[in-house]
């Protein structure tokens, strides 16, 4: 019995023409790209076609009067004419009629607003009610490419009130428009609720919780912001020196050395980025690289400490404050007691009991 040999091309294989596979894999590529944009075509016309619903249903009852029974009406009336289509219900229905008035018919809707899904419609009218918030939410969503979890993951953290909040000096460090792309770069606070880490955490200790949760991290960070390293190596004047994170961010074409403090903002913080810039402009920047940029994360920063730091740097940084866990709403602040309610509160030490070791 023969031993088996290295399996052979069979004949049909063999007479194929040198570039079939490139060509292939062309057409392959060319078939994916056609799914795609026949999927956003159907998103988009879905997507007017419930802004017209809606914009009909609002504007008989802005006209005529109409109560909310007739939401119900329609929704039992549109389901029995289309029963193999999903979409007409009471909820849904009112979504569209919410959609319409939040979205008046111009450039928005069709440049923006069509091309989003309906889901990131329904999570921005639940929980959105003015138009400039909205507004910036689904601009972000469509050019980041933001699923909804993301949006919602957005929203609860408040993206919108952190953008661009970095106290920085870019806008003397940076020539135009960099200054401004690399402001909106940065925010404060950054959000690190992902980490389970105690108040009294170390500075590697906060590092290695980043790294370990690196992609809800570079979510955070925001998008362009790729990883080079951490504890990454420069050597000046043979000493070796280690940067905390090392990004390359692909939209501001530059280097972003991230520096992390377990405590407040210190104006020596300032200088120790400086030089750590000036040794990555000299050993790592490319030419057709922008100047690299500093970002030092804090555990608290008092604002005119850091401007005054700042005011005397020569390269591109910024200042911003880091918080492990989401603060709570004002509402719920609101709703709890103050220091002087719980003192009144507080049973006199003769009416307190000390409880027994086994009950």
């Amino acid at each position: 019995m023969n031993a088996k040999g290295p399996s052979k091309r069979s004949d049909h294989d063999a007479s194929l023409p040198e570039g079939y596979p490139e060509l292939l894999a062309q057409l392959r590529g060319r078939i994916r790209a056609a799914r795609f944009q026949a999927a956003l075509a159907v998103n988009r016309e879905l997507v007017l076609l419930y802004w017209r619903l809606g914009a009909d249903i609002l504007a008989r009852q802005k006209a005529e009067g109409w109560g909310a029974g007739v939401i119900d009406r329609l929704s039992r009336d549109l389901r029995r004419a289309f029963p193999n289509r999903q979409g007409f219900s009471r909820r849904n229905l009112t979504y569209m009629r919410d959609f319409a008035e939040a979205w008046p018919e111009g450039d928005f809707l069709q440049q923006v607003a069509a091309k989003l899904p309906w889901g990131h419609h329904q999570v921005l009218l639940d929980r959105l009610k003015g138009p400039l918030e909205r507004e910036w939410y689904a601009r972000a969503a469509l050019q980041h490419g933001w699923s909804r979890s993301v949006l919602v993951h957005q929203l609860e953290t408040r993206l919108f009130e952190r953008q661009g909040q970095a106290l920085t000096n870019f806008e003397r460090t940076l020539p135009s428009p960099q200054s401004d792309l690399a402001r909106e770069a940065l925010k404060d606070p950054y959000a690190f609720g992902f980490l389970e880490l105690g108040p009294d955490l170390q500075e590697r200790e906060l590092e290695r919780g980043l790294i370990a949760h690196l992609r809800d991290f570079l979510l955070e960070l925001g998008k362009g912001f790729a990883f080079v390293g951490s504890q990454y190596p420069l050597e000046v004047a043979g000493q070796e020196y280690f940067l905390d994170l090392l990004f390359y961010h692909l939209r501001l074409r530059c280097f972003v050395v991230l520096e992390l403090k377990v405590e407040e903002f210190k104006p020596e913080f300032a200088g120790k980025m400086n030089f750590y810039l000036s040794a990555v402009d000299e050993q790592l920047r490319h030419p057709s690289d922008q100047p690299s940029i500093g970002l030092i994360l804090c555990k608290s920063r008092n604002r005119l400490v850091v401007e005054y730091a700042l005011r005397g740097t020569a390269r591109p940084m910024g200042v911003a404050e880091y918080q492990l866990t989401s603060s709570l709403p004002q509402q719920l602040r609101d709703d709890l007691p103050t220091e002087d309610d719980l003192k009144k509160l507080t049973l006199p030490s003769s009416e307190v009991k000390t409880p027994s070791a086994a009950q």
